[in-house]
């Protein structure tokens, strides 16, 4: 049944971007920029702010983006940190492509702690691809069961998140409180033009976790989604330990990193997490990831329509329920705009989106706006719920505003909307 429906919707996703980018030359877009006429080329803040007649600086080896993290939610208090983006290039930028790393670190007045890095890294001329992502918590979030069903939508209240944070008690959901390690970090080696084959090492690692509202005591019992799943599966309640080796094949001719004007991105990633190296139980997982940007003007390469798509399957075995896909936790932790990070989750999952880039500023181009829409669909094999048997769409729109032309580093901001759900998201990234 997976089998069957999963690989029509890539071969039509495939097909549907290659259509529309037919024509489309990317044979030497390697750290290569598409530049519009000189009357109207891209600017960005610093042209804006810089004195008439001044020329302008010339453009430094490296980019550093800081911008602060600051709200609050019933789950984790007042919270305040900062994140950013730095951006540079390990070698000369006609044969490197710009490397980037993502970073927040924020405290909460409940005494909780977010820190984390998630890094794409190319070394000089693009011998090696590092992806890493590594993460320290002491948190609280809630869940929401498995599958894109639950809970029952009818009975559930409405969702307002921040960041991917919930910002009130919704009904339906099922508070949990953990501290969690994460250390994913893949190498992967040039074997070709676009192409690499790698080799990445997987921890995810929970510890004194809480289920907030199981009660075994009362009669009925108060059961959980994370309770009856870790019991029918033979997992502990308090700690749970994912560790794996993948085996990883790349395609990326992408333009640059941070914001592509073209170009495609292909990652299909295989990971077998046996207990010898320090897994719960012996299990694998495939995930497959496609993503490719369609110019839609010559003179303004930022004008342009961009497709993603992932998806997540348990090939064998059982994983803890923490460590299953859910949405939002892709490595950006962006995917699934207008719901609460984590409000779906499933042994499998697939997702897709699309979203149109263009410039609002006509000239100057330094604020751009984009509008996007997305849908998932995540598994619950306990239920027998297959995955399409319901599907959870969202829309939005947001605003870019252009910091540095020479990496294309965005101030974002995001308003998205799903059923009985919406979320705001503020970043220096785009979101894919």
């Amino acid at each position: 049944m997976r089998k069957k429906t999963v690989i029509p919707f890539f071969v039509a996703l495939l097909f549907f971007s290659s259509y529309f980018s037919y024509g489309q030359e990317i044979d030497s877009i390697q750290g290569a920029d598409t530049i519009p006429p000189k009357d109207c080329e891209q600017k960005d803040l610093k042209d804006l702010i810089r004195k008439k007649g001044q020329p302008p600086k010339p453009p430094k080896k490296v980019m550093t983006l800081i911008l602060p993290n600051l709200g609050s939610n019933p789950a984790n208090g007042f919270y305040l940190g900062v994140g950013g983006t730095i951006g540079w290039y390990f070698g000369p930028k006609k044969t490197t492509r710009v490397s980037y790393i993502g970073f927040t670190a924020l405290v909460t007045t409940k005494r909780q702690l977010l820190a984390y890095s998630k890094s794409n890294v190319y070394t000089n001329s693009d011998k090696l691809f590092l992806q890493g992502d590594w993460r320290y918590y002491i948190y609280k979030a809630p869940t929401w069961g498995l599958g894109t069903n639950a809970p029952d939508m009818v009975n559930m209240g409405n969702c307002v998140g921040w960041q991917g944070a919930d910002t009130k008690e919704t009904d339906g959901a099922y508070p949990m409180s953990y501290n969690y390690i994460k250390f994913h970090e893949i190498v992967n080696v040039k074997i070709a033009q676009y192409f690499y084959a790698g080799i990445g090492y997987h921890l995810d690692y929970y510890t004194k976790i809480e289920d907030e509202l199981l009660d075994v005591d009362t009669v009925p019992k108060q059961l959980t989604p994370y309770y009856q799943y870790s019991k029918k599966y033979g997992f502990s309640t308090s700690k749970n330990s994912l560790s794996g080796l993948s085996l990883n094949l790349v395609y990326d001719s992408r333009d640059n990193l941070i914001s592509p004007f073209m170009g495609y991105f292909i990652n299909i990633n295989y990971k077998y997490n046996p207990t010898f190296i320090g897994s719960d139980q012996n299990s694998s997982s495939l995930w497959l990831e496609f993503r490719t940007y369609i110019p839609l003007s010559k003179k303004t390469p930022r004008h342009l329509i961009g497709f993603w798509a992932y998806s997540d399957f348990q090939i064998s075995g059982h994983q803890p329920y923490l460590t299953l896909m859910a949405l939002g936790e892709d490595q950006k932790e962006r995917s699934g705009r207008g719901y609460v990070a984590g409000r779906y989750r499933g042994e499998d999952m697939v997702y897709g989106e699309v979203e149109y880039r263009f410039p609002i500023s006509q000239c100057s181009k330094i604020i751009g706006g984009v509008l996007f829409v997305n849908a998932a669909t995540a598994s619950n094999r306990c239920d027998d719920v297959p995955l399409f048997a319901y599907v959870r769409p969202g829309v939005g729109f947001g605003f870019r505003f252009m910091i540095n032309k020479y990496f294309r580093t965005n101030i974002t901001f995001d308003i998205g909307f799903g059923m009985k759900s919406k979320g705001f998201y503020f970043s220096g990234t785009e979101t894919f």
